[in-house]
């Protein structure tokens, strides 16, 4: 989750408990159908894997900052981007608003985070919506010719980073992005 997204998470994991013993902790002006929505609290136990966690971990667990893999991807790099995103307000759609005449398809994302499953089961919001407004567990994208993905994805390997291709991008008329998933095929338009 980056820290842009904590107070989406926030109201749509946690349970209304929250607005009564912390109503500073939101507008007042909020219609209260948007103020802590969901079911949990933050001592609430989820399982990932073989171990417990609580939502309150996973909800403020620290957004890691990409600057240091960025200033070496770009070193060696920076003439070869075509475009690089930080997939926040706007989510797995927000590459719409920088291209033109492309069509980017991201059909090999990667495992969902559990915290995301959790802000779905929560707040019911459709999949195609939750891939609006949340990152679903990539924040990053650099766009580059396939030739040099390797080596890009090596740099961020060094820092502890796992990076993929996540699709490609086809010429287009018109500004379209699909993503495609467990949770299903989504067309996006700008």
């Amino acid at each position: 989750m980056g820290s842009n997204g904590l107070t989406a998470a926030r109201h749509d994991v946690l349970s209304k408990y929250y607005a009564e013993k912390y109503p500073e902790s939101f507008d007042p002006r909020l219609p209260d159908e948007v103020v802590y929505t969901g079911n949990q609290r933050l001592t609430n136990e989820v399982s990932i894997g073989n171990q417990k966690v609580t939502v309150g971990k996973l909800i403020l667990s620290p957004t890691r900052t990409y600057l240091p893999v960025l200033q070496e991807i770009l070193r060696d790099y920076r003439k070869k981007i075509h475009g690089l995103i930080h997939v926040t307000g706007g989510a797995q759609t927000k590459v719409l608003k920088f291209v033109k005449d492309v069509h980017i398809v991201k059909d090999n994302l990667f495992e969902l985070p559990p915290l995301f499953r959790l802000i779905q089961e929560n707040s019911q919001t459709p999949w195609r919506e939750m891939y609006q407004v949340f990152n679903m567990g990539h924040r990053m994208e650099i766009y580059v010719p396939g030739r040099y993905a390797d080596g890009i994805m090596a740099i961020a390997a060094q820092y502890g980073i796992e990076a993929r291709i996540i699709g490609r991008v086809k010429k287009a008329t018109g500004e379209k992005v699909t993503v495609k998933g467990p949770y299903g095929k989504f067309e996006y338009t700008e």
